[in-house]
């Protein structure tokens, strides 16, 4: 017993046929392929978690002196523009 009740025997059976309808390079050919469309997949995932971890807001390590200064336009007087 294999697999789900098939045998080994089986297995090498369809195998064959397979390799009949499809020949070997046509194989290969799909093997790499579906090895490409993974790796793919596989990255694409990588960076997408990459991505949600920086969107999340920085942590604070340490507490600075920070000053919130608003520009505000003054006008001169008379005085200050003669001095």
């Amino acid at each position: 017993m294999g697999l789900g009740g098939i045998s080994v025997t089986q297995l090498l059976i369809i195998l064959g046929i397979v390799i009949l309808v499809f020949g070997t390079k046509k194989l290969k050919n799909i093997g790499s392929d579906l090895g490409g469309a993974l790796k793919g997949f596989k990255s694409a995932m990588k960076e997408d978690g990459e991505e949600k971890s920086e969107d999340s807001p920085p942590q604070i390590e340490e507490e600075k002196d920070t000053f919130d200064v608003k520009a505000e336009k003054v006008e001169e007087t008379a005085d200050e523009k003669q001095s």
